[in-house]
């Protein structure tokens, strides 16, 4: 008899342990007494009453689900509401909400990248952006991280469209792209440029408008950039914000626009409700940055190896996958909650913790997190 047709699962899961690199689902409880600082609730706007309220209204409203894609059952005037006023914040003529920011830099990708293209991508980038440029029917070339002198010299190897895509913030380390300079090479040849503002928007700009926006490129007629509705937003969704006949072409063409269904009416409530808050209360920005500059200079004052952060995102070397599972782990053990990232999750190899800011941090939990972190190393 043959063996197991998924006996290569198994060798794969045995490699993986023998590796340190095996990922574990762990359910959290409703309240906890964990300082959480490993999710992406950068303002502290996901259990606010506010943002909480709306979600249960819209789903009171609409019901449960969106019933549909969104060419079909799934566009509410929430939705409509929220692309209107999340383009009018962030600076750009059009908006258009998907399910998800993954969904939504998959769609940009693919969409903007057709037969004959080029997409010129960094090697840091989300893995969004990294599998957008697979399903492209582009030609994608990967650049060095943050070079803009790279993108330069590979778009003049082309003729034809052309993209370059790029994170305005990364999330390994929440170092921020050189967005005038990589916009100014796309002008040189004539090509677009596709920005992720997942960690930039609520963090950076103006009252936290985003990275495009602080750069002056929000709205220019070769920019398109893509955010996500669950981090500053502490919702769920994504969009993808650009000229008009950008976001039309999106409608007509992107696969997980016209096929998915559409974003929760809770989700897409939620949102707007988080928006509205931070287009009143702009300072919560400026906090999450103050904070995220606090726990790094805290940590390397403490002989840690942490990268300056750019945004609200604070990286610290770990020495190995399984030290930084170690220390992880110890961490959590001693209440704080902390990301751990390791090989696939980091382009260079090098096994980190990451601790994400938040607004809503007093003095006392930045001590106690920093406390922490430097105890249990």
């Amino acid at each position: 008899m043959p063996g197991s047709p998924f006996a290569w699962i198994d060798e794969q899961a045995r490699a993986r342990r023998r590796a340190g690199l095996v990922r574990t689902l762990r359910p959290r409880p409703a309240d906890s007494a964990l300082l959480d600082l490993a999710g992406n609730d950068y303002l502290g706007l996901a259990r606010h009453p506010e943002v909480t309220a709306a979600a249960a209204d819209a789903a009171r409203t609409w019901g449960a689900g969106a019933t549909g894609s969104r060419l079909v059952s799934g566009s509410t005037e929430l939705h409509a509401d929220l692309e209107r006023e999340l383009a009018a914040f962030c600076g750009f003529e059009s908006a258009l909400v998907f399910s998800s920011g993954y969904a939504a830099n998959l769609a940009a990708v693919t969409a903007l990248a057709p037969h004959g293209s080029l997409v010129v991508s960094d090697a840091g980038n989300h893995a969004s952006l990294i599998d957008g440029c697979r399903l492209a029917r582009g030609t994608t070339q990967v650049v060095a991280h943050a070079d803009p002198e790279a993108v330069r010299k590979a778009l003049q190897t082309h003729t034809g469209p052309a993209i370059a895509v790029s994170d305005t913030v990364f999330s390994v380390d929440g170092d921020a792209a050189p967005l005038a300079e990589l916009a100014a090479a796309c002008r040189a040849s004539g090509a677009a440029l596709l920005v992720d503002d997942a960690h930039g928007l609520g963090v950076l700009g103006d009252g936290g408008r985003g990275a495009a926006r602080a750069a002056g490129l929000a709205g220019a007629p070769d920019v398109v950039a893509t955010v996500t509705l669950s981090k500053s937003l502490g919702s769920q969704g994504g969009a993808v914000l650009g000229p008009a006949h950008v976001v039309d072409h999106l409608v007509n063409t992107a696969r997980t626009f016209i096929f998915d269904t559409g974003l929760a009416p809770a989700a897409a409530g939620a949102a707007l409700a988080a928006l509205r808050l931070l287009r009143r209360e702009p300072e919560r920005a400026t906090r999450a940055r103050a904070v995220a500059t606090a726990l790094y200079e805290r940590l390397t004052a403490a002989g840690l190896e942490a990268v300056r952060p750019d945004a609200a995102v604070v990286s610290v070397r770990a020495p190995s996958p399984e030290g930084a599972l170690r220390w992880a782990a110890d961490c959590r053990a001693a209440g704080l909650a902390v990301g751990c990232f390791r090989p696939p999750s980091v382009p260079d190899g090098v096994s980190r913790l990451r601790l994400t800011a938040r607004a809503d941090l007093t003095g006392a939990q930045i001590g106690r997190a920093v406390d922490v972190v430097t105890a249990t190393r």
